[in-house]
């Protein structure tokens, strides 16, 4: 494995996978000695993409209705 001349390294998807580092996952490194160490950083919040994706998106609705408006609407089917 090669380091590009911006310091940048693939990190293999066998491991990427076994880490669970995903896109936006924190990474740090440890340095000791001349080993240096990936360390995963644990999210901050709840864990999991789909909880980052929904506080992403949470308060964005523009529809004023109440939640039993809404269900109302699904069991019309």
């Amino acid at each position: 494995m090669r380091v590009t001349v911006k310091g940048q390294v693939t990190i293999p998807i066998e491991v990427r996978d076994k880490l669970g580092i995903l896109p936006q996952t924190e990474v740090d490194f440890e340095v000791h000695g001349n080993t240096v160490r990936l360390v995963k950083i644990p999210a901050k919040s709840a864990t999991g993409r789909g909880a980052s994706v929904v506080a992403r998106l949470r308060g964005s609705a523009r529809v004023k209705m109440s939640t039993d408006e809404i269900l109302a609407l699904t069991r019309r089917l």
